[in-house]
């Protein structure tokens, strides 16, 4: 079915009072040409969320449409049941903790695609604001666009694909700044559901990211439109070594099933997989775990990674339960006198 002349605007959350009525709002600002529908997937929240997601629906009904989970579905199923129910022909998302700074946002994206057909997404830079104090700062410099300040710059997909998959300071594309074609994505969609659809990644905007950028080129407006909120306890930020763990492994496992799939080699993955192996290891070992420990050098030969230095140190070291219990002891004590 053809898509509306449209803008839907995914708004995934779960346990947000406090933030979600702001991201809302932020989107309800916009300033657009092309006509706003907000679907809010609200995943069965033990606090006030659905409340206060109830109270914006029944303001307004023209302009959000409201999902209440009747179970908790994790990010990726519930992101993507929105993004099959979209009726537009754009797709913006912006997280329940986040919000849009910038009035012209989609105003700003829109009229790009609708100048450049070969552009499947394009998104902004950003500014990260902590959870806790407030406080506005700058994140990680972008390093795959070399823009100046204020101006816009069209890049071939292609060329962002490595960069996707090994990105670990900032992301390439904040999902949460971008506006990408909503028939580009389902078509991939229905192509390879597997890569898509799959809760065992436990992340969703990977593979959009991915996705997008392979099946076309990728705009980038280089001034900040969203304020990301950092320090708060979410999905890829957890205080919960075990919950980490399995996060990061993931990801990194969607990471090489892409990479897989679409027969890229580079040794950038290489180097990434590497890391990763390595960060799996740390996890075991802070968890003293050693099934977390066995996992790591599972994937360590899942994903063809051989162990680098470090890695090889944490084997040792937890080879042994005596010496693993000797230096976590150390470790606290480095950590307490520090802190």
């Amino acid at each position: 079915m053809k898509k509306k002349n449209l803008i839907s605007v995914i708004v995934c959350t779960y346990n947000q009072e406090d933030t979600i009525g702001r991201t809302l709002d932020s989107i309800l600002r916009q300033e657009c040409h092309v006509p706003i529908e907000i679907l809010v997937g609200e995943d069965c929240s033990s606090d006030h969320t659905l409340e206060v997601c109830r109270q914006y629906a029944e303001k307004y009904p023209d302009s959000i449409r409201l999902f209440a989970n009747s179970s908790n579905k994790g990010i990726v199923k519930n992101y993507f049941d929105c993004l099959l129910a979209a009726q537009g022909q754009y797709i913006a998302d912006c997280a329940g903790d986040d919000e849009w700074s910038d009035p012209q946002k989609l105003e700003k994206e829109v009229c790009i695609m609708e100048s450049h057909p070969d552009v499947t997404l394009v998104h902004t830079d950003y500014l990260c604001r902590n959870a806790h104090t407030g406080e506005i700062s700058l994140p990680h410099p972008q390093l795959c666009f070399h823009t100046p300040k204020g101006k816009t710059e069209i890049m071939d997909g292609q060329e962002l694909l490595i960069p996707i998959l090994t990105q670990l300071k900032r992301p390439v594309i904040h999902l949460c700044s971008a506006l990408y074609r909503t028939e580009v994505m389902l078509s991939t969609y229905k192509q390879h559901p597997q890569l898509i659809d799959n809760k065992t990644y436990g992340c969703e905007d990977v593979q959009v990211c991915f996705m997008l950028a392979r099946a076309g080129k990728v705009a980038y407006i280089n001034e900040p439109t969203l304020y990301y909120t950092v320090g708060g306890k979410t999905i890829s930020c957890t205080h919960d070594e075990e919950k980490q763990f399995h996060f990061v492994k993931g990801t990194t496992q969607l990471d090489y099933d892409l990479a897989e799939t679409f027969n890229l080699k580079d040794e950038r993955l290489q180097r990434y997989f590497e890391y990763r192996v390595y960060a799996l290891l740390m996890h075991a070992f802070r968890c003293h775990s050693n099934t977390l420990r066995e996992e790591a050098l599972i994937s360590s030969n899942t994903w063809n990674a051989g162990l680098n230095i470090k890695a090889q140190i944490i084997k040792f070291v937890t080879s042994s339960t005596l010496l693993w219990s000797i230096a976590l002891f150390i470790r606290r004590l480095v950590v307490s006198t520090v802190h």
